[in-house]
Order: structure tokens, then sequence, then C-alpha cells
């Protein structure tokens, strides 16, 4: 049995429309997704001695890994990781936007909401090429926001992620063309600010 699987969607393919479409939906999840998951466990597959190691103990050493297996693991690992979290944050029925504790600190960290929206706009619109815009958590306890490369990840540079959105072309192509900024706008109306909410509490009880 593969030591990584692909984990459940938790809505239908058609949920996320008219933002998102049924058909991006299906081939982001069961093609793309899913090649991570596989190419990640014939990656580990080669050196067993790491298939005890959690996918976030991986990301976050991979420094110790193999050469051979390093880049793998680094990209398929990174797409596991930022998909599994894409689609909880995605899930329909929870807050549209933030309140209580994670509200407090946009207000005080990055100048509120709407300030927000504005600094994780430019991230993701400014990202070049292939990549993810990132509302994270830093070492010192504070919101930030930032772009990374590829599959890259927050917790590979010591910070812990909130929520990211993807600007693959993957995750829009076929709803948005290239229109980039248009997927991005839309994004604002499907994350789920309970899921986003729980992850900042619980990042800042740990540590």
């Amino acid at each position: 049995m593969p030591k990584f699987v692909l984990p459940p969607l938790g809505f239908s393919y058609n949920a996320l429309e008219p933002y998102i479409g049924r058909e991006t939906m299906r081939i982001h999840y069961t093609k793309h997704h899913q090649a991570y998951v596989d190419n990640l466990n014939k990656a580990i597959d080669q050196h067993p001695e790491y298939r005890n190691w959690t996918l976030t103990e991986l990301l976050t050493n991979l420094h110790q890994l193999p050469k051979d297996i390093r880049t793998a693991v680094r990209n398929n690992g990174g797409g596991h990781y930022n998909h599994s979290l894409f689609w909880e944050v995605l899930k329909p029925g929870g807050a549209k936007k933030p309140t209580g504790t994670l509200e407090k600190a946009l207000n005080r960290e990055l100048n509120g909401f709407e300030a927000f929206k504005v600094q994780f706009t430019n991230a993701a619109t400014g990202q070049f090429g292939s990549g993810w815009a990132w509302l994270v958590l830093n070492p010192n306890k504070k919101l930030e926001v930032i772009s990374m490369n590829n599959q890259d990840n927050p917790i590979m540079v010591g910070k812990t992620p909130l929520f990211g959105l993807d600007v693959w072309e993957h995750a829009y192509y076929l709803d948005y063309q290239n229109r980039r900024p248009d997927y991005i706008k839309n994004s604002f109306n499907l994350y789920n600010w309970d899921v986003i909410s729980r992850r900042y509490e619980w990042a800042m009880r740990e540590g």
C-alpha cells in the first residue's frame, strides 16, 4: 500500500461554480494532485528508510534527503501538501470573511481585511510563472503575505501556511484562459474563513 494517498476532496466537482468549473476541479484533483501523490511515492520507494517520515518531516528536512530524490520530494511532496490544504480552504459552507482573533490580527498586522486583499492579490498577480500566493504566520507569530515558486511551501522556510492560492495555469485556464487577475478576484468568493481561522488559532498555540 502506498504511504501517501489522495485525501478526500470533501465536496463535489461542481460545488465551486461559477467561479471554478466542474471540469477544472475534476482534472486538478484527479490528475494533477494524484500525479503529485504518485510521484512522491515513487521517490520514497527508492529509499525505503524514509517511508516512516511524515510529509512535514520530508519538506522541512529536504537537505537531509539523498540528492537523487531531493528534487522529486520537493516538487511532488510540496504539490501534495499545497493541494491538500487548498481543498480544505475551498470547502464550501464556511464564513466568507474573517472574524474573531484572525480578524483582529489582520487589523493589527496587515491594516485590515481590505488592505490584506490588495496585498494578497498583488502577490498572486505578481508571481511570475507557476507558483502560489500565501497568507502565513512567520516565526515571530505575525501575519505575512508571500509568494513562492512552483510547489514550494512556506514550511520549507520556517513559516506556517494559513492558506494559499494556486496560480499555476492548470488551476484556472479552462475557466479564465489568460485572465489570472479575474481568477484571483473571484477566489475571494470561495475561501472558507472558518478553516483559515482554526488554522490561525492552532498555529498561535503551537511552539
